[in-house]
């Protein structure tokens, strides 16, 4: 397995970037615990003309200052007072592009990430949906701003691949308050994978 290096996450295209980090793994290294699991979803916003994006507009605020940062910086923020949301910026400093990782396949930890979710068994709930990744990989509020280009949240890739027609793609979930915006074709997740959150739709 390899990280992947700047050069992925500093590009201009991030609607290319979420498509390309399906298949990847996200790993998070905690405590001296290792849990991971296999990205199958992802939406892109796209900075500051998103209307769906925190950042729409240049707002800039002690809340989304991290989506400023370098190309592979986490920015993590918290919904609904409750779930940790893990995004991944990317493009040139200052402007606010990011991926949020919507769902994964657990690999390594499950007993862990079963702890962190009070679940008792694996099921398809265990890391699917935004709030359940952060969850289930112990990913908070604190790690936003983290380098991951470190060892404490990382991505690699293997040699899983992807045809093109496994790649499905759609409007992303809960946006509706964007207007227009709301209905661009920015959700990116593998076809028949069971722990795709939402509708999988085209």
């Amino acid at each position: 397995m390899k990280k992947l290096k700047i050069d992925f996450y500093n590009r201009k295209d991030v609607t290319q970037i979420a498509s390309d980090l399906l298949g990847k793994i996200v790993i998070t290294k905690l405590g001296g615990v290792i849990t991971s699991g296999r990205i199958v979803e992802t939406e892109a916003y796209v900075g500051i003309t998103d209307k769906a994006s925190h950042s729409w507009s240049g707002k800039r605020t002690a809340r989304n200052e991290h989506m400023y940062a370098q190309a592979a910086t986490a920015y993590v923020y918290v919904c609904y007072g409750i779930h940790q949301m893990l995004n991944i910026v990317t493009n040139e400093k200052e402007i606010p592009d990011a991926v949020l990782i919507r769902a994964v396949e657990p690999l390594e930890g499950i007993t862990t990430m079963l702890e962190r979710t009070d679940k008792k068994k694996q099921d398809n709930t265990l890391t699917r949906g935004p709030g359940n990744v952060g969850k289930a990989l112990g990913i908070y509020k604190i790690h936003s701003g983290i380098n991951l280009l470190g060892d404490t949240i990382f991505v690699v890739s293997d040699d899983y691949r992807l045809d093109e027609n496994q790649i499905g793609r759609s409007k992303r979930v809960g946006v509706d308050y964007a207007g227009p915006d709301a209905l661009l074709p920015y959700r990116f997740y593998i076809k028949g994978n069971k722990y795709v959150s939402g509708r999988p739709v085209v």
